[in-house]
């Protein structure tokens, strides 16, 4: 990508990396960068910053923005533990969270709206998600829970709290918004700075939350950062999604400053307190956790020499030197990521891509597996003439609309034959047809029913279903209104759809497959085309399985990407 004058959206800007990208970035000219941060107060000094850097003849536009993006806009500017204090607002958190994602949500997300207010070319994304969702700390609240049903006496909030801090649903939603966010605001490339969670070290890694070592908060936090990459690499295998980058450091970062005085710890003085000897408190009876007896607080705070690290935090010249040691953590410098960031923005291959590393190393469909599949598909058909019984769907794979597919497509063989047959006839007499078919053929529509599948007929007003259905799917509502919107929308998902409309669009749908193959040049006997007559059986028969793999590929956007 040519960064120059195009808009960069930096989130984290103000940040150890994020400073250091956009310092690199400003080599290349952007007409805009925006600066973002949790705080106002630090997306505008970032901006301040950068001002007094460049000035106002860089020819490039600095904006700030600001905001925790893990929520929606309207509650972007309150701490996350206010929220969480108040019954309405938890609730509409856990909600946000767990429901599935609809245009109420993704309209309320700040990250949305803050890509669709600015619309950038590009996105590098500096904030720490791993650390982010996994400090919310699960075990926490869940030792929390266990207390309170020892006491019998569980507490909706502390439930609601769990929820709230679950990683994989928080994570799950968030890389939805983003995608949906990058793709509606015509973002072309996305850098993430992601993290290993343990500074590259293993398993023996001796820095803990006073914990077991290792510290399980730790790992969480290596485990949702492992997730994140995983989606994102499924993201990047999207036909449609931007560009998608992740530069994953394995050290320690280092360094903003080094100065002396204060030692901030969540951005708030240390306050020294002291306890004199004679104040002793004996080892006996019970260790009160929040005692403050003969607890004297000074009037000064901790002052020493420090480096600031950033994100992760304030060192001493001790711990530092530890950290960075040979055979610790060591160190990588936020220059160096910027480095590998801006070469891969700009089309480069700094060898530090790690969706890049997954794509080439990942096992790819086989020249065998390809092979061997024919070989499976004559077994397969052999047999079902052997006992004169279809093999259509069992419901087993999922979605329930596949099954669905594959079963209307299987009636429709059986009352018309070919795909021009389908075409030529109207489409009440069709749908009339496989309603009188499945009235009598007490097997295939016990198959279908046995399955999960429930059947609308022809009228609309009447439908058939087994003992258990695939869809609507449970979710904790027994009782759920049939009415004409529910309906509609369960037919799309897998209800099998006699209704003339729907047969109507098996028409359409079929008579475009006729037109598309049709199209390509009979004497074209080239390696160009897949999807010619001779694999449509030159339209003399109808086949469930291609066809609803057609469905999936063109009609709803879901081919694969890569080969």
């Amino acid at each position: 990508m040519d960064i120059r004058n195009r808009s960069v959206l930096v989130l984290g800007g103000w940040g150890l990396v994020g400073s250091s990208i956009c310092r690199k970035l400003m080599e290349y000219e952007p007409s805009t960068l925006i600066i973002t941060s949790l705080k106002e107060s630090e997306a505008r000094d970032a901006v301040a910053q950068m001002q007094r850097e460049y000035g106002s003849d860089a020819g490039t536009r600095f904006v700030p923005a600001w905001g925790n993006l893990f929520v929606r806009k309207g509650w972007k500017d309150e701490p996350r533990e206010t929220l969480l204090q108040d019954d309405a607002s938890r609730l509409a958190l856990v909600e946000d969270i767990i429901d599935e994602l609809d245009d109420e949500i993704l309209q309320n997300a700040a990250l949305y709206s803050l890509l669709m207010e600015h619309k950038p070319d590009a996105v590098i994304d500096c904030i720490n998600t791993a650390t982010a969702i996994a400090y919310q700390d699960v075990y926490t609240g869940s030792r929390a829970i266990l207390h309170e049903l020892q006491r019998n006496d569980l507490q909706r909030e502390s439930v609601e709290r769990l929820l709230a801090s679950s990683y994989i649903p928080q994570l799950i939603r968030h890389v939805q918004i983003l995608y949906r966010g990058l793709k509606a605001a015509g973002s072309s490339a996305y850098v993430k700075i992601g993290t290993s969670g343990t500074g590259g070290m293993g398993l023996n890694i001796p820095y803990t939350h006073s914990e077991e070592r290792p510290s399980r908060v730790l790992l969480s936090k290596s485990s949702v950062a492992g997730a994140h990459t995983l989606l994102l690499f499924l993201m990047a295998r999207t036909p449609d999604a931007p560009i998608v980058k992740e530069i994953k450091p394995t050290a320690a970062i280092a360094w903003k400053k080094i100065a002396y005085g204060d030692v901030l710890r969540g951005g708030r003085p240390i306050p020294l307190v002291d306890m004199p000897f004679e104040q002793a408190l004996d080892v006996s009876g019970d260790f009160l956790v929040d005692t403050l007896e003969a607890v004297q607080r000074l009037d000064e705070n901790l002052q020493a020499a420090f480096i600031d690290t950033g994100e992760n935090g304030i060192f001493s010249r001790g711990e530092f030197e530890a950290i960075s040691s040979a055979g610790q953590m060591e160190m990588v410098t936020p220059e160096d990521i910027a480095e590998s960031v801006v070469f891969e923005l700009r089309g480069g291959n700094s060898g530090h891509d790690v969706i890049q590393a997954l794509d080439s190393s990942v096992l790819e469909p086989s020249y065998r597996g390809g092979y061997l599949r024919d070989a499976a598909l004559r077994r397969l058909e052999k047999l079902e003439k052997e006992h004169n019984d279809d093999s259509i769907a069992f419901e087993m794979l999922g979605p329930p609309r596949l099954a669905k597919l594959l079963y209307e497509a299987q009636l429709l063989k059986v009352v018309a034959g070919t795909p021009g047959d389908v075409i030529e006839a109207k489409a009440e007499d069709l749908a009339t047809a496989i309603a009188a078919l499945l009235k009598t053929n007490q097997k295939l529509r016990a198959q279908m029913l046995s399955i999960g599948l429930a059947v609308l007929l022809p009228d609309g007003e009447k439908y058939l279903r087994g003992s258990s259905v695939k869809i609507p799917p449970f979710r904790g509502e027994r009782n759920l209104p049939l009415n004409p919107d529910n309906v509609d929308r369960w037919c799309e998902e897998g209800w099998v759809d006699l209704r003339p409309v729907n047969i109507t669009s098996w028409q359409q749908r079929l008579q475009r497959i006729m037109d598309e193959t049709n199209a390509i040049d009979a004497d074209d006997s080239s390696s160009r085309y897949i999807f010619t007559r001779e694999h449509w059986d030159n339209f003399e028969t109808i086949n469930p399985g291609k066809i609803a793999a057609w469905i999936f590929m063109v009609e709803e956007k879901g081919a694969r990407m890569k080969d």
